[in-house]
């Protein structure tokens, strides 16, 4: 255990020490163009602190082998820590059951998981998926292919100005065609907390069951899945100090049970003959060939981490982040942020006058600052707001209002060399 989770172990209500935080990270002290590293990429990807890498290590130097597969020591510690790691998601989810995780790649490969294996067998012609306008990518192009084989239709919940979803147009969008919503906990692009709570209640009144896009929630907000009672939820690994190749799916067992695997091979299946073959139990039915298996167990570590310093804090000080980062880009002249909702979670895009946002992040890398820029897989998005991309700071747990300092002075040099 690393100094900092000892100390706040000892005493849960000891002040915040982002700076006790960020000795856990090695890439912080990391220097870039001659600058101290201002890593404010973590929407698209955080960074993994010591603990993990050292739990990574300890898996692929003394406990690697395949699981579930020999009864020998090595594969009998790798599958134990497998499904230690399993039981660690199934706790920091508050889901009601083990077998109701099941490991991916990433929360895309989750999505598919529910595209192909429930929408294709229960969504026909002429049926209806309600998105909304804030998806990724990755919560679109999935049920665009399901939508397109089946003959169905999908109806998109629009938002406001301030990039909020518009709840009552979302209602009117419900007909007796309505199989499945899809919607984003947070906005990747823009930062908003969808009120995903209210918005399943109201999708069950009608019988259509909810899949919840957790990418960007996972990492700043405490998340219980029964307490939303989603249907389906998906998160990855790598945005919340885990390694990459590695996600969560949660699903409600008895939906579980009633899907068709997304993908066949080894481990999934009871019995297999070229007449016929019979599936494994969940969750292992849907979880074909060797699967991640260090990742799985580097995750339960990052869990671990994240557990044991208390999401409701790391909430806390990231909340305090943004308010302060949106009070100091607000104050710079052609400055415009995108995506002003009353509930966000940390994150910030912005859009400069006259500046392409590529350039942006360019000169921003120049003085050590690392952000993203372009449409964040989020076309949509961009559309109605009527920009081609933007420039997104994104905020973690480790970050500090240095740091946003940081961040505005490079602005500031970005509308200097521009005039």
């Amino acid at each position: 255990m690393s100094a900092s989770l000892s100390v706040l172990k000892s005493n849960p209500r000891a002040a915040w020490d982002v700076e006790r935080i960020r000795a856990d990270f090695p890439i912080l002290k990391l220097q870039v163009n001659g600058k101290s590293l201002v890593f404010l990429d973590n929407a698209a990807s955080s960074q993994m602190p010591q603990p993990v890498i050292d739990r990574w290590v300890r898996y692929q130097s003394s406990q690697h082998a395949n699981i579930h597969r020999a009864v020998h020591y090595l594969s009998e510690t790798a599958t134990a820590e497998y499904e230690s790691a399993r039981r660690k998601a199934q706790a920091f989810l508050n889901a009601g059951e083990e077998r109701e995780i099941i490991f991916t790649s990433g929360t895309t490969d989750g999505i598919n998981l529910v595209a192909h294996g429930y929408g294709r067998k229960f969504i026909g012609e002429g049926d209806e998926i309600i998105l909304t306008t804030l998806e990724h990518h990755s919560n679109i192009v999935p049920w665009q292919m399901v939508a397109q084989e089946k003959g169905a239709k999908i109806r998109v919940v629009p938002v406001n100005d301030r990039g909020e979803l518009l709840l009552d147009e979302y209602r009117k969008l419900f007909t007796p065609r309505t199989r499945l919503v899809g919607v984003t906990h947070v906005s990747n692009a823009l930062g908003t907390i969808n009120p995903v709570r209210e918005m399943i209640a109201f999708a069950h009144e009608h019988g259509v069951p909810v899949l919840v896009d957790g990418a960007q929630a996972v990492p700043h907000l405490k998340v219980d899945v029964r307490e939303l009672d989603c249907d389906f939820y998906a998160f990855s690994g790598h945005k919340l100090c885990g390694p990459t190749g590695v996600g969560v799916f949660y699903g409600k067992a008895a939906l579980l049970e009633k899907m068709q695997p997304f993908k066949g091979g080894g481990d999934m299946i009871l019995s297999v003959t070229f007449e016929k073959t019979t599936y494994n139990v969940i969750p292992h039915k849907f979880e074909a060939g060797t699967p991640p298996i260090s990742q799985a167990i580097a995750l339960g570590a990052a869990l671990d981490y994240l557990t044991a310093i208390g999401m409701e804090r790391i909430c806390a000080h990231e909340t305090d982040l943004l308010d302060y980062a949106t009070q100091q880009v607000n104050r710079l002249s052609g400055v415009r942020i995108i995506g002003t909702a009353e509930r966000k979670a940390a994150v910030l895009s912005f859009a400069v006058d006259g500046v392409h946002p590529h350039d942006v992040g360019t000169l921003l890398n120049e003085e050590g600052v690392a952000i993203r820029t372009g449409h964040h897989c989020a076309q949509p998005v961009m559309q109605r707001f009527k920009v081609p991309a933007t420039s997104r700071a994104s905020f973690a747990f480790y970050n500090t209002m240095p740091d946003v300092d940081a961040l505005v002075a490079a602005i500031r040099k970005v509308q200097k060399v521009f005039g």
